[in-house]
């Protein structure tokens, strides 16, 4: 049908001007006829009898004999050429209509955009292309006569007449093609839905949340590359490997620190509604994709497609697609053998793999002395004497966590961790990895080699910036991730949340966090300006360490080695370990209930504060981070549920003469 209107735009130019100039050469023959003097004699023609203005008369109606065939043949060839593309368009969907896809198509739910509909049940609210396309043959060929009719209407209407189907012969929403890369989309999901968030971790799960919160029948579509519902990652370093249950990894239940047990998922499945009903539900509700991974992101189309070549459209989207764990490229260079007994620690699947590992080999080493990699030595190491396993730990630092704590707090914490059966090898840089005889070997810059059976590699995670390209959206050359403004904004109606994101934070600058509690609070922060409420970040968010249920710590704000610290300590009693904070607070993974909470005026303690610089015990303590004589992080040594005063420090933004008297508002003299 939209050949015939590009042939009929062609052609009713020609045959307006044929009417035309035959009314013009009809009226001016009256005209001449009426001035010609009845005593003039008319001339005679020299094949043809003579007569009084006969010879004129007779001339122009063989000329509008002539203009009226053109007329006649131009509207025949019109006819033919509509009926020809008539015929190629009924070919072409009939063509369309047999493939398999189709039909699949055709049968879901979707409109069924390509069924071909007699003229007499078209609807008529359908568009003008589909009822056009069906009309009966003796209407087309009215439609043909008519632009005679046009020919006498005013300029600008004419114009505009003719312009108006070039228009919809464009219009991507008629075309009868699929485009060549594109598949049907599937029928278990909505083409479209009004708020879309691309990961299924713990920010998109925090968002979604937020966005029921403040819309109750919002509909909330997740989709996720992994297999598995929403779930929080913490507990895959921590509390899961001290269950006593054998069957832990098939449960992924654990005990928290207070002896509750809980699951590792957010919420069961009955939480969630079928991603299929989600486009009819009267209450909205929020549905999970798994599985599924979007490939190319549409942002002035406001639509994704995903692996499969399917496709969804939003309103608003949140992308919230976390990280990838970093490899170290002499590893990644040594060769399959080498990369099978390496496990990049991320998702369930890497803590069931590591479960099953560490009940099969003889020793594991632990490349990386952050927080995974330290949290991950002493969850192994309590392993060690029970399955006979040596656990080594080796890093660049000098001592554990060595980036982010002071150096001698580092190096207490190693002491620590050898403590719990771990071999700490220090100052390690890798200079190659190798398998000989059925077992790997590090070795290292200085010459020294470790033998292993297993190679476990925390260094680190890479924000997943896969659809910064499709999407046009800026990457941050400093710290990674996608650039956002403090509402967490990447575009009119796209934020970013969780560790992708690289946000301004108002107080502390720009920044990129890799934490849960960075993930709840940013993820509700975008759910909350998804719904319009334009909020800027400055809830600080905290993360926290746990060395087993013996050893914690909390922290905020920018937390570095590098820069200036003062640290406070005091005496610790009993009650001071995330195992005793966990029984008295209730709670187990304690940003879900820090980040709820605001300071008030603390009281500050009456007792005397020590700043403590060396010292060979720290039982529990506040450790300032310094900036231009601002405290810019803090980090709670043993030290529970205090950070809303933390929070309020670093919001305060002051300069402290004296960080003892600050130190005062913690209350670590407390018995």
């Amino acid at each position: 049908m939209l050949k015939c209107r590009t042939a009929w735009n062609k052609l009713a130019p020609l045959a307006r001007s044929s009417s035309t100039v035959c009314r013009r050469n009809v009226r001016g023959t009256g005209l001449t006829n009426g001035r010609t003097p009845i005593c003039v004699p008319a001339t005679h023609m020299s094949s043809g009898a003579g007569g009084g203005g006969g010879g004129g008369g007779w001339d122009n109606t063989i000329y509008a004999v002539l203009v009226g065939a053109a007329c006649v043949g131009g509207m025949t060839l019109t006819y033919k050429t509509l009926k020809e593309d008539q015929r190629r368009y009924e070919e072409r969907i009939a063509e369309i209509a047999s493939r398999p896809h189709r039909q699949e198509a055709l049968t879901s739910s979707e409109p069924a955009e390509l069924e071909v509909v007699p003229s007499s049940e078209a609807d008529p609210t359908a568009p003008e292309v589909e009822v056009e396309a069906e009309v009966a043959p003796e209407v087309e060929v009215e439609a043909a006569v008519a632009p005679e009719v046009e020919a006498v209407v005013a300029p600008e209407v004419e114009a505009e007449l003719i312009a108006a189907p070039a228009t919809e012969a464009v219009s991507p929403s008629e075309s009868t093609e699929l485009p060549p890369e594109s598949k049907p989309s599937s029928a278990t999901f909505p083409s479209h839905v009004p708020y879309l968030l691309i990961g299924g971790g713990t920010a998109s799960f925090a968002a979604a949340r937020s966005i029921r919160a403040r819309d109750p029948n919002a509909k909330v579509l997740i989709v996720t590359e992994e297999p598995d519902l929403p779930y929080m990652r913490p507990p895959l370093s921590k509390e899961l490997w001290f269950s006593d249950d054998s069957s832990v990894t098939e449960t992924l239940r654990f005990k928290q620190w207070n002896g509750k047990e809980r699951s590792i998922y957010f919420q069961p499945p009955s939480f969630y509604i079928k991603a299929e009903e989600l486009g009819s539900s009267e209450n909205g509700g929020v549905a999970v994709l798994t599985g599924r991974k979007v490939v190319h992101m549409d942002v002035r189309g406001n639509k994704i497609k995903m692996d499969d070549g399917s496709e969804i459209s939003y309103d608003k989207c949140l992308i919230a697609t976390g990280g990838i764990p970093r490899n170290l490229q002499v590893i990644e260079r040594a060769g399959e053998e080498v990369m099978k007994r390496t496990t990049l620690f991320r998702k369930i699947e890497d803590f069931k793999a590591l479960d099953k590992v560490s009940r099969n080999v003889k020793s594991i080493t632990i490349i990386g002395g952050g927080f995974l990699g330290s949290e991950l030595a002493c969850a192994l190491g309590r392993k060690s004497s029970e399955f006979g396993l040596e656990v080594v730990q080796m890093f660049p630092e000098k001592g554990n966590m060595g980036k982010v704590l002071p150096e001698y707090l580092s190096n207490w914490t190693t002491e620590r961790v050898k403590r719990e059966g771990v071999k700490i090898i220090s100052e390690a840089l890798v200079k190659s990895v190798s398998f000989i005889d059925d077992e790997l070997e590090i070795t290292l810059k200085d010459g020294r080699v470790v033998k292993t059976d297993h190679i476990v590699s925390a260094v680190g995670l890479e924000p997943n910036v896969d659809l910064a390209k499709s999407a046009g959206l800026e990457v941050d050359s400093d710290f990674g991730g996608y650039r956002v403004n403090a509402e967490l904004q990447a575009r009119s109606n796209i934020w970013v949340a969780g560790d992708a994101a690289c946000f301004y934070d108002i107080r502390l600058g720009r920044r990129r966090v890799e934490h849960h509690d960075h993930a709840v609070v940013s993820g509700r922060l975008a759910g909350e300006n998804m719904t319009g409420t334009s909020k800027p970040y400055w809830h600080q968010s905290m993360f926290w360490s746990d060395l087993g249920p013996d050893v914690g710590y909390e922290a905020i704000g920018i937390v570095d080695s590098s820069l200036p610290t003062v640290g406070v300590f005091a005496k610790a009693t009993a009650k001071d370990t995330p195992k005793a904070a966990a029984e008295q607070s209730g709670t187990g993974i304690r940003s879900e209930s820090e980040t709820e909470d605001t300071a008030t005026s603390p009281v500050a303690s009456t007792s005397p504060a020590t700043v403590v610089e060396h010292k060979d015990d720290y039982g529990k303590g506040v450790i300032f981070y310094l900036r231009d004589k601002v405290v810019v992080g803090i980090v709670l040594w043993n030290v529970f549920n205090r950070m809303p005063v933390a929070r309020k420090i670093i919001k305060d933004g002051e300069e402290h003469a004296d960080l003892n008297e600050v130190a005062k508002l913690f209350n670590i003299h407390e018995d």
